[in-house]
């Protein structure tokens, strides 16, 4: 029989080697599928690193694919420490890319410097106050927020393709359901020449040290971990529990709203409905693999976005399905939570009749 035995002690080198672990094991397990396609699978991860880190501009590429994963991750690692399961990452950055073309598209009147701060905000407000409704759901009705935080995803997206459809829809846009363009004072500086990463890198950077330091360093963070160890004895502590949950649902929401900023006031200046391929979910897989970390989002966020930049890369060469990267994200995901069981878990074998187990 097997037996699961919590670790008393578990190293600061078992808790950095599992996310590891888990990257080699899905890129392995993705190796399989290489495999049977008929391509050679050395030659395909050599292309797929050349793809991500060969070049400025496939730098360049990776670093803003990484920007809305940085944020995204972020959004669930706070979210997921206060045990607040938000599961609606996508739908909160659709709602912060809303708010920034409402305001960058000429509604408010403001000078450039001001401008952009006043977008930011806006789509960080927008994501904070949408992640809000579950929370609020949770800790007055008891609501399971996964439900809810998920179902949010298709009513925000819905609504984003009525707003386009109608009151947002750009009258020069021949027809084709998208916004009207951001203005030239709204949108975020280009970091590099003819590239495509952009201020939102930095923003992106500086959040994922705030959030560090605000979980590791001040009182908030501490009653927030405490929350998510155990609600019930935070309560009994005199830690105020609801107030530590909305609190961490309008900072979740307001990181994975500034994600939908930079899409939009960043990159393509104009909101679409296909927006986003997916960060929202994306940035689930990029928090477990940093083990809600916020300075280990950084490092995840950059392997994800170097897997779809590289998988990009070497379809083309080689004639492998990019999907190949949805294949090793999820992967991930597996990998990492079997990886956590293990370092949390010692396994025993157990001999029936025995009264001890040997490892």
């Amino acid at each position: 029989m097997i037996r699961f035995e919590p670790r008393e002690h578990v190293s600061p080198l078992r808790r950095v080697a599992a996310p590891v672990v888990a990257a080699v094991a899905a890129l392995a397990v993705a190796s399989l599928a290489i495999a049977a396609a008929g391509a050679p699978v050395l030659e395909a991860y050599g292309l797929m690193a050349k793809g991500a880190f060969g070049s400025a501009f496939a730098m360049s590429e990776l670093l803003a694919r990484a920007t809305p994963l940085i944020f995204t991750g972020l959004a669930a690692a706070v979210a997921f420490r206060a045990k607040l399961w938000n599961i609606g990452g996508e739908g909160q950055l659709y709602a912060g890319a809303l708010a920034a073309v409402a305001v960058g598209t000429g509604a408010l009147a403001l000078p450039g410097p001001l401008l952009i701060p006043t977008v930011i905000l806006a789509g960080a407000l927008a994501g904070g106050l949408l992640m809000l409704i579950p929370a609020l759901l949770k800790v007055r009705l008891g609501a399971d927020e996964v439900v809810t935080t998920l179902l949010l995803n298709f009513v925000v997206i819905l609504f984003v393709q009525m707003m386009l459809e109608g009151p947002m829809k750009d009258p020069m846009g021949m027809g084709w359901p998208q916004s009207e363009p951001m203005l030239d004072e709204a949108m975020l500086p280009k970091l590099m020449d003819r590239m495509r990463v952009h201020a939102g890198l930095i923003l992106a950077l500086v959040a994922a040290l705030g959030v560090h330091i605000l979980l590791k360093r001040t009182v908030w963070g501490f009653e927030t971990r405490a929350v998510g160890e155990n609600p019930e004895a935070a309560r009994h502590a005199g830690i105020p529990v609801t107030a530590t949950f909305l609190r961490v649902a309008l900072l979740s929401g307001g990181l994975a709203g500034l994600a939908g900023v930079g899409e939009v006031a960043g990159l393509k200046g104009y909101l679409t409905a296909d927006l986003s391929p997916g960060f929202g979910y994306a940035g689930i897989v990029v928090a477990m693999l940093a083990g809600l970390s916020p300075v280990g989002v950084v490092v995840a966020a950059l392997f994800i976005a170097g897997v779809f930049v590289g998988a990009d890369s070497m379809s083309r060469a080689i004639g492998v399905s990019n999907y190949l990267a949805d294949l090793v994200v999820a992967t991930s995901l597996i990998c990492v939570l079997v990886s956590g069981l293990f370092v949390r878990f010692k396994v025993r074998i157990v001999r029936p009749g025995a009264g001890r187990g040997t490892a």
